[in-house]
């Protein structure tokens, strides 16, 4: 995540030539500088109104900057605005200095002419400093009270059997009763959600692996706001890098996104990773789809009885659903329950791809028709996990606007 840094000084040209070397730190996001002490306070006095996760990580005070004198300044700054790390930068690096300015409140001190490496190595420590300090005086009002919100995990018993198609509508449907959602792509090698929603992203999940602690801004930053209101948290571009996101980075991810959102479904694929085994072991709901054939039902078995073995889930904690339902098919949903000693999910989908394939061809599923029976179904089955109100139906026109809808009429 961006680390943003404050600076702030007096002299037009020390500014700019800190400002430029600020913005050559990797993942260092400059803000607009700040000319004197006033500007400074009442800038960090704004952001600060808002949230303590709107202050920036670093503020970097030139020595030339006035009409509070810079160590003054930095004694109110760390009075008012614990949160915020700062650092000095100065022609004078005596030891006398250095210790005024920790007194003071200041996190560092860098000595002038500016070098990239020292500069580089200071910012990363308060950086680093300031997120512990968020996380400290974070916790009482920025994580919500209680067990926080619902986890419905997702996978495919196969390839193909329609794990992302259920997932998708599942979120939407939780969105469309207004609850705020989340929908994951833990399907790290080969995920389609980006595709079936027609979504450009820049951040996925791949981004969060590496965080030791995922505060609510850095959540926000790496999640997409999609046009129905879910928030999407996608698998990344690039398949190798879901080998980043390790099993107790899942755990984290999930406890990071039932804290702050409602409802969190969780697209796990078909393929078993590290990564979905915890989101399968942590969530409150698993399901695990199947099509209603031999292959499908056997894979379904295969994948029950590993989960059990690698204590992950037992059967009976798994919730199977049936897609591609006809009648006249010989392998019924009771049928499926009793071979893979799941229970069952007492609403099945229908076999109907042809209302799927425009939407699906366009990538855009949450656009499907409300009178789709496959939509039908399984809003019906978000109402059955308590993820969407029980007899609530889909608009005619598509989950885009009545989602919208909804929107308006709660404001």
């Amino acid at each position: 995540m961006p680390t943003r840094i404050l600076p702030a000084g007096a002299d037009p040209d020390a500014v700019r030539s800190l400002t430029t070397l600020l913005s050559q730190l990797p993942d260092a996001e400059p803000q607009s500088p700040v000319t004197d002490s006033t500007e400074l306070l009442d800038t960090l006095a704004r952001l600060a109104a808002e949230s303590v996760e709107e202050l920036p990580e670093v503020v970097v005070v030139h020595e030339r900057i006035g009409p509070v004198p810079a160590l003054e300044l930095i004694r109110e700054v760390a009075l008012r605005f614990p949160a915020a790390g700062v650092v000095l930068v100065t022609s004078d690096a005596s030891p006398g200095l250095f210790a005024a300015a920790m007194d003071s409140g200041a996190r560092g001190l860098v000595g002038l002419p500016l070098t990239y490496e020292e500069l580089a190595g200071r910012v990363q420590a308060v950086a680093q400093w300031s997120a512990g300090v968020r996380r400290h005086l974070g916790h009482g009002s920025e994580t919500p009270a209680g067990p926080g919100g619902t986890v419905v995990t997702v996978s495919g018993a196969k390839g193909g059997v329609g794990a992302t198609l259920t997932a998708v509508q599942l979120a939407l449907a939780a969105q469309a009763s207004g609850r705020a959602t989340a929908l994951v792509d833990l399907d790290l090698q080969s995920g389609d959600i980006a595709s079936y929603l027609d979504v450009q992203f820049r951040r996925s999940v791949a981004d969060l692996a590496a965080i030791t602690d995922i505060s609510p801004r850095v959540l926000a930053d790496a999640v997409f706001r999609h046009d129905t209101g879910l928030a999407l948290l996608l698998a990344p571009a690039e398949g190798e890098r879901g080998e980043e996101v390790t099993e107790r980075a899942a755990r984290q991810l999930v406890g990071a996104l039932r804290a702050r959102y409602e409802a969190v479904v969780v697209d796990c694929g078909a393929q078993l990773s590290g990564a979905g085994a915890a989101a399968v072991e942590t969530a409150d709901t698993a399901l695990l789809v199947t099509t209603p054939d031999v292959i499908a039902v056997r894979a379904a078995k295969r994948t029950v009885r590993m989960w059990d073995r690698l204590q992950i889930r037992k059967a009976e904690e798994t919730t199977v659903v049936v897609n591609r339902h006809t009648r006249g098919t010989e392998i019924q949903p009771a049928l499926v329950q009793r071979i893979t000693g799941t229970a069952l999910a007492r609403t099945a989908v229908p076999a109907a791809y042809k209302e799927l394939q425009g939407v699906v061809d366009a990538g855009r599923l949450h656009e499907l028709d409300g009178r789709s029976t496959v939509k039908q179904a399984l809003w019906a089955l978000a109402a059955e996990l308590g993820l969407a109100k029980a007899g609530e139906q889909p608009s005619h026109r598509g989950t885009g606007r009545a989602a919208a809808g909804f929107r308006r009429r709660k404001e």
